[in-house]
């Protein structure tokens, strides 16, 4: 994960961040993600944050939502001694991500990766997870602060 030396958020949940190494600044409304969102207003601490994007990142790297366009990956560099190192085959990339993210939904457990999936890998909002699952409000911060916790707990995060 990249490391970001500015953050900066307006009135509108919009952080503009600039990177160390390129120096380019880059917008992200932190809106966009319902686990962004509870990050901004402290209802999830930086630990539960952590296991939460790498699960996304599993989940997004091994291909598991639906599709709507065609692919729009870059095409191969030229190797050599000064290019970067070779990547792996995104066949592989994929099968090792479906398996990562398989173990930590897993390791959630069955009554709490429900709720895991639907806000953080389908971007559900919290309230409408809840109300999906039928369960009453409120819930769902618990449950998936729970399911976060031991996703962090899977990963190993400190």
């Amino acid at each position: 994960m990249r490391k970001l030396a500015e953050r900066n958020i307006d009135g509108l949940g919009v952080a503009s961040v600039a990177a160390r190494r390129t120096g380019r600044r880059v917008t992200v409304n932190l809106a966009e993600s319902p686990l962004t969102w509870l990050r901004s207003r402290g209802r999830i601490d930086a630990r539960q944050f952590e296991a939460g994007e790498r699960l996304r990142a599993d989940y997004e790297t091994a291909a598991l939502g639906p599709r709507v366009t065609m692919r729009w990956d870059a095409s191969p560099r030229a190797g050599g001694r000064r290019g970067p190192p070779e990547a792996l085959d995104p066949t592989l990339a994929q099968i090792a991500a479906k398996r990562r993210f398989t173990e930590a939904v897993t390791a959630a457990g069955p009554g709490l990766s429900d709720v895991l999936w639907r806000v953080v890998c389908a971007g559900e909002g919290l309230a409408a997870a809840e109300k999906s699952l039928g369960w009453p409000s409120r819930a769902g911060k618990l449950v998936l602060g729970f399911a976060l916790d031991r996703v962090a707990d899977h990963y190993r995060l400190p």
